[in-house]
């Protein structure tokens, strides 16, 4: 499947008024007779949360890889604020916030901060920075006692240390609990009213349903949907009719037009569907059902019927 919501771009680089903060063209990365990424395209414009959604192999890491300057491209361009990733890096233009890795477990928190912003020219203040991620309070615990969470939200403030234009966050709220995972996209959010522009991957869907102004699924390396949240949403096809019905009669009600699929769990039975008139009326007219409920179909919906191998 290959299913778009597209969005236009400006040739000038632009988008409507605002700069261009990435942009991917025709980017190809192979390893041997393996393609990761294949063909993508992908613009992404100053101030914006994206959210970059895939299954696991589906080429999302190895397009960070290059974002970041780690990965050089088999063809194709990559741009970040018109710079080449590495030189974007090396500016302090281009932050990233990644899953394991780059900490000292023998440093405290502190010290870690501290170290890093050592290393810019005019980095932002550590207090500032420890206070926006939250780990102030932890300031002298040994980066070895620390959670995942809590760790993850270490790796946040080293990413705000050179005061980057674009953060990317690859599953930034792993290990995070939930009270820890809405403060750190709080935070996130208010950054980004700013002028910071976020492009995160994550495989918690409620994360970038909730917090993405845009969400980019790829597939096989592949752009497969791009658009908001709503029009993501809006891709998987149908609508979901629940209702309270003892001992549904399975065999009828599929055999109703536009009917997918029906499922009974306890005294309720689920009928997915293209027509949700249609099958309303028959369960209003034929049968003995009540406390109905109708909904459009999810993100994760969508994710599934967009990425997945039929």
């Amino acid at each position: 499947m290959n299913t778009t919501v597209s969005r236009g771009t400006n040739p000038t680089g632009t988008h409507a008024g605002r700069a261009t903060a990435v942009e991917l063209s025709g980017l190809v990365k192979s390893f041997g007779s393996v393609t990761a990424v294949n063909g993508l395209d992908l613009d992404v414009r100053a101030g914006e949360v994206v959210a970059f959604l895939g299954p696991n192999g589906a080429g999302k890491t190895s397009t960070i890889d290059i974002m970041l300057g780690l990965s050089r491209p088999t063809s194709g361009s990559a741009r970040i604020f018109g710079l080449d990733p590495a030189e974007a890096v090396a500016q302090g233009r281009i932050a990233a916030v990644m899953q394991s890795g780059g900490l000292l477990k023998d440093l405290t928190v502190l010290e870690t901060v501290q170290l890093n912003a050592s290393l810019y020219r005019q980095p932002r203040p550590v207090a500032e920075v420890m206070e926006r991620a939250g780990i102030t309070q932890i300031a002298s615990r040994r980066v070895e006692k620390c959670s995942g969470g809590e760790k993850q939200r270490l790796r946040f403030a080293l990413a705000l240390l050179p005061e980057p234009d674009l953060l990317v966050l690859d599953e930034p709220t792993t290990g995070m609990d939930v009270e820890a995972r809405r403060a750190f996209w709080n935070a996130i959010r208010q950054d980004a009213a700013h002028g910071r522009t976020i492009l995160f991957a994550t495989h918690y869907l409620d994360e970038a349903d909730t917090y993405a102004d845009r969400i980019v699924m790829i597939r096989k390396g592949e752009v497969v949907a791009d658009g908001t949240p709503s029009e993501v949403r809006g891709l998987a096809s149908g609508r979901q009719v629940r209702a309270v019905l003892p001992g549904a009669d399975q065999v009828a009600l599929a055999g109703l037009p536009g009917v997918v699929s029906v499922q009974q769990r306890g005294e309720s039975v689920t009928i997915e569907c293209s027509d949700s008139d249609l099958v309303l009326r028959h369960l209003v007219t034929q049968t003995d059902a009540h406390d109905f409920e109708v909904t459009s179909r999810n993100l994760e919906d969508a994710f599934i019927a967009l990425t997945t191998d039929k």
